[in-house]
């Protein structure tokens, strides 16, 4: 039998030694602990006293204790959703996506304080790490990051918007008590950033793209060869306090979007108060047969991001694991009343039916 290509070394590479913290780090740590910790320290300084920490920590684990750990952490426990059907819904929507929008492959992690540097919330809901950064907790926050970027490389902002978008397994960090909760679940996520044009006409241009690609999606999904007869769709949106945005949803956006997919409706909540103040101007949110999938609205991230007020920016997404859950093989007979629940709440503890979404973690 012939050798493997490329066979293991018959010895390891010395591993290459982490920074350790100077004696003057340990030094300001031991005279003053909490001064040293928030604002003493270099960020340098921070991780290597840090990393020294966890490392001695990880030393002390014994099979045992990972073990039980490992059953007992709310954060490690795998998901209930079959991957298989998961990745189905995905990749459908990925096909259906518009080729204006740019596919993103994310990182597990973002810069520490991606999400409540440009918006309301708490840290403690997010899972920051010692290296100044945090898991990802909303694709939505770091797409805005990208989108910003390449905004403020754009010779001819004014007819150039950016659209984005990505599929990335969140993890969020605030404690959700209910059975079948899970602390990650996979998001789909766009986002588009463009120049304002004046009387809510971009804000309007953005809603077209993002509803008819959701509207056409949920169509295929629930009505399709793999969907469940009956099934329906609906989108709602809200206007926060703008009576342009109101009057382009009513003369612009409405009529871009008709005739709808069978099965799906587009339709006013005048009474939504959930995301006032994260969101502004409007919102939108997604339900398959009452069942809140997706969420949405306008935001000024990429605004703050390139520190000019004319950007505007919308965002949207949507559970693939609880969609693919309401439009499985097996939930034909079922029913399936509560497919779909098995993800967590949000931050803010408001929705009914388990997290969906965009409003992140960081939401106050």
């Amino acid at each position: 039998m012939a050798p493997p290509a490329h066979p293991p070394p018959e010895h390891p590479p010395p591993e290459h030694p982490l920074p350790s913290p100077s004696p003057r780090a340990w030094r300001q740590v031991e005279a003053a602990p909490r001064a040293a910790l928030e604002e003493g320290l270099t960020p340098a300084d921070l991780q290597a006293v840090l990393l020294d920490i966890a490392r001695r920590r990880a030393a002390r684990m014994t099979p045992a204790r990972l073990m039980r750990r490992w059953q007992e952490d709310r954060y490690v426990t795998p998901a209930a959703a079959d991957p298989r059907q998961v990745s189905r819904v995905e990749a459908r929507l990925w096909q259906l996506l518009p080729a204006e929008f740019a596919g993103i492959e994310l990182s597990p992690v973002t810069p520490l304080g991606t999400c409540t540097a440009v918006a309301p919330g708490s840290q403690d809901r997010v899972i920051s790490t010692v290296r100044g950064t945090e898991v990802v907790s909303d694709p939505t926050n770091v797409l805005a990051l990208v989108a910003a970027a390449r905004r403020r490389q754009q010779s001819q902002r004014k007819t150039s918007p950016v659209h984005l978008a990505a599929c990335h397994t969140v993890l969020r960090a605030q404690p959700f008590d209910a059975p079948g909760l899970f602390q990650h679940f996979r998001l789909f996520a766009l986002l588009t950033s463009a120049r304002d044009s004046g009387s809510a006409a971009t804000e309007a241009a953005m809603l077209v793209t993002h509803l008819r690609f959701w509207t056409a999606a949920l169509a295929d999904l629930i009505r399709g060869p793999r969907g469940i007869p009956g099934r329906r769709a609906t989108v709602s949106y809200t206007v926060f306090g703008s009576p342009p945005l109101a009057e382009r949803i009513a003369d612009t956006v409405l009529p871009a979007l008709e005739p709808l997919p069978p099965a799906i409706t587009v339709s006013e909540d005048p009474d939504r108060q959930h995301g006032r103040g994260y969101y502004e101007r409007g919102a939108i949110k997604i339900y398959v047969d009452g069942q809140e999938i997706g969420d949405g609205g306008f935001t000024d991230w990429t605004a703050q991001l390139t520190s000019d007020a004319k950007e505007r920016c919308f965002t949207s997404c949507l559970s693939t694991e609880r969609l693919a859950a309401l439009t499985r093989e097996d939930a034909r007979d079922a029913g399936t009343p509560d497919a779909g629940r098995r993800l967590a709440p949000p931050a803010g503890g408001q929705r009914k039916t388990g997290q969906a979404l965009g409003q992140p973690p960081a939401e106050a």
